[in-house]
């Protein structure tokens, strides 16, 4: 028997897209890797540690705004694969 929905009609999740955008307000480097960056998600951990310890979480609003601007970003890739493939 045939999957019920192929792989390319898969339903999508948006309570995952929710979640990481959760996630981003607490820890997001780790937001930023689920979405794929992984070198970026490294370098932003190394930059966001010493900025929180020493700036007392002043810079978090700066990094809660990059991991959201990539979550974005990747969604609307994933829509522009899913639009240009229909054709």
């Amino acid at each position: 028997m045939p999957p019920r929905f192929p792989l390319e009609k898969r339903p999508r999740r948006p309570q995952l897209w929710a979640m990481n955008y959760v996630l981003a307000l607490f820890l997001p480097p780790l937001s930023i890797l689920l979405i794929g960056r992984i070198f970026l998600s490294i370098l932003v951990f190394v930059i966001w540690v010493p900025a929180i310890i020493f700036s007392g979480g002043l810079t978090h609003p700066m990094f809660i705004a990059l991991a959201w601007i990539l979550i974005y970003q990747a969604g609307a890739e994933k829509r522009m694969d899913r639009l240009t493939r229909d054709d």
